[in-house]
């Protein structure tokens, strides 16, 4: 009988630390991870020595392996009596393509399962005191990807752009002034934007400004990929929690 099976896992938006305990658990029980370019090596420090390590990520363009061969190694893997954990920047199941994966698996009589991981469209801004939602600010926001599966900009930029919500979008800067000009021509020229470069890690580098002059901004920080973008007025709160800390800072103290 085949005993093998499929762990889908979320690694976490790059700090190691932020990777879960059943993702731990998960990593320190596998025979093989199959790990995407967005993963820390420092998580899979916590495989056995014996854990057969593969890199079947994307790195500027270029695949180590295609899709349908992850798949096919998933599943010859796992047919093997193997424990698969297929691990993925963030979560699994947020633009990363895991459930084609544990469709795939199931359909061919792999046991599947997936513990979700800490996406970096809310945790990296969230590190950076920009909140996704506040009272009287936001109520909702839309997290969209800036890259189809057709390589175009996805129509739902322009309908959140017609929005109040906060508007997230990842892998998405190829096409920062395709998604400005959506937002200029609903007359949001000065709605606060963030875009987050490598977040949560010791070289995250952030670009703060308006519709109206991030580019500019960006390009003179010379930030690029892997970053998301982030447009809405809940950016002004992380200049409002510096302000309080460095008031807080030159007050005297009262002992």
């Amino acid at each position: 009988m085949n005993t093998g099976k499929l762990i889908l896992l979320g690694a976490g938006p790059g700090d190691p630390e932020l990777l879960t305990l059943k993702g731990l658990k998960a990593l320190k029980s596998a025979d093989i991870v199959l790990y995407d370019a967005l993963v820390n090596p420092e998580v899979l420090k916590h495989c056995k020595p014996e854990t057969e390590l593969i890199f079947v990520g994307k790195r500027k363009g270029c695949y180590a392996y295609h899709q349908d061969q992850i798949n096919d190694l998933i599943v010859d893997r796992a047919q093997n009596n193997a424990i698969v954990v297929r691990l993925k920047g963030g979560d699994p199941f947020i633009f990363g393509r895991g459930a084609e994966e544990m469709l795939y698996a199931a359909q061919r009589g792999i046991s599947a399962s997936v513990i979700p991981g800490i996406s970096s469209c809310n945790a990296v801004p969230a590190l950076q005191n920009i909140p996704l939602t506040k009272r009287g600010v936001s109520e909702s926001f839309w997290v969209i990807t800036g890259t189809t599966k057709a390589h175009t900009l996805s129509k739902d930029v322009e309908l959140a752009a017609q929005s109040n919500a906060t508007v997230v979008i990842l892998m998405g800067t190829s096409k920062l002034n395709e998604i400005l000009d959506l937002f200029k021509a609903q007359n949001k020229y000065e709605l606060p934007v963030a875009i987050i470069q490598n977040g949560s890690l010791s070289n995250e580098k952030i670009a703060i400004g308006t519709v109206n002059t991030i580019a500019q901004i960006y390009k003179e920080k010379q930030l690029s990929n892997p970053a998301i973008i982030v447009l809405g007025h809940v950016v002004n709160h992380r200049d409002q929690m510096l302000q309080i800390a460095q008031q807080v800072e030159t007050q005297p103290s009262a002992y």
